[in-house]
């Protein structure tokens, strides 16, 4: 019988990931941000924002020393070489810290853990999991959010679209699919279902 589950949740950006994962957490999950663990690790004074810097060059920190994260976005987000570059530098460091939150609510004996990770497979986390949720939503309602949210163009909104994996590879490579183009009450019910399928894996 395991004692834990770790669930991962990934998805396309502008999906609704993160309100889904707040239901998540309603639920009695513990949450593992990783965009907040990637900020960590791209801090003022750590290995892997330096090795950023040497890659590609003093203008993408401020006065101050720190990431300049809309200069670094730019840049990534206009050349696909250029993303995976910046990936094969953070994804190691991205890593070792979730590996290293895992164990620690593992061992505190938390049995329902949920990995919330929008690079999930391009990062090789999705291999720490059991069970993968991906969330997916129209392109329109995703570009209207991002624009929303991040205050972008809509020609900036679309190069982030453009530079994910399309619902194909998500619904090829998920356990659960979530479409959230519903309203937000809808959300819970979906969420609740999934949430019953997973308890069942620890009574294995």
């Amino acid at each position: 019988m395991k004692n834990s589950v770790i669930v991962g949740l990934t998805g396309q950006t502008g999906a609704g990931k993160s309100t889904i994962s707040a239901i998540f957490r309603e639920k009695g999950y513990s949450i593992i941000d990783a965009d907040m663990i990637a900020r960590q690790v791209m801090e003022k004074g750590k290995p892997c924002l330096a090795e950023i810097i040497r890659t590609f060059g003093g203008n993408i920190i401020d006065d101050n020393g720190n990431l300049y994260r809309k200069k670094l976005a730019e840049i990534v987000f206009s050349d696909k070489e250029n993303l995976e570059k910046l990936n094969s530098i953070t994804y190691p460091y991205i890593i070792t810290e979730i590996s290293d939150n895992i164990d620690s609510l593992v061992s505190q004996d938390n049995k329902f853990i949920l990995l919330d990770a929008p690079t999930l497979f391009e990062s090789n986390a999705d291999r720490l999991c059991d069970v993968i949720v991906s969330v997916l939503a129209e392109p329109e309602i995703r570009k209207k959010r991002i624009i929303s949210r991040d205050n972008l163009t809509p020609e900036q909104a679309q190069k982030r679209m453009n530079s994910q994996h399309n619902d194909g590879f998500f619904i090829e490579n998920s356990d659960y699919i979530i479409n959230n183009n519903d309203l937000p009450d809808k959300l819970g019910e979906k969420v609740a279902g999934i949430v019953g399928r997973i308890e069942k894996l620890l009574e294995k």
